[in-house]
């Protein structure tokens, strides 16, 4: 990865719809050695896939909150069973393994507190191996989807 492909990523962050075009004469590169470059980029995995930013309200996603989920076991089946779970959860948008206590961290978003409250007692607390989740809702976002620092 030189300062080319830095460029790149940081232009693609900013902007995942531009033409091969257009990102080689933003990064000053012609057209061949720039398309190159972005497939390998592609092919190396640096570039995991392209998305739409969409604005969870538009869903009707309107209430979002931080879980964090202590286990009770921690062997590697429970551990897996859980992680598989917590991957079919739709509302589940994030959910991250941590060193310490507590064990999980999870951003759910639902449309309200009722179905944040559903998707606690019928789902959430009955994931495999959970002890006790604790729950915080986000009051706003301050940082939200930033890119990669180049």
């Amino acid at each position: 990865m030189d300062d080319m492909d830095r460029k790149i990523l940081a232009e693609l962050q900013q902007d995942g719809r531009l033409t091969v075009t257009e990102l080689a004469a933003r990064v000053r590169l012609s057209v061949s050695p720039c398309h190159r470059r972005l497939r390998e980029l592609e092919r190396s995995g640096a570039i995991q896939g392209y998305r739409a930013l969409v604005d969870p309200a538009s869903l009707g996603l309107n209430f979002e909150a931080l879980v964090f989920v202590s286990m009770r076991q921690e062997d590697r089946d429970t551990v897996a069973e859980f992680e598989r779970a917590v991957g079919e959860l739709e509302h589940v948008l994030d959910a991250q393994r941590l060193f310490g206590e507590p064990d999980y961290l999870l951003r759910v978003a639902t449309a309200d507190l009722a179905a944040f409250q559903r998707l606690y007692d019928e789902r959430l607390a009955t994931l495999p191996g959970v002890q006790r989740l604790t729950s915080t809702l986000v009051m706003k976002h301050v940082v939200r989807d930033r890119p990669l620092p180049a």
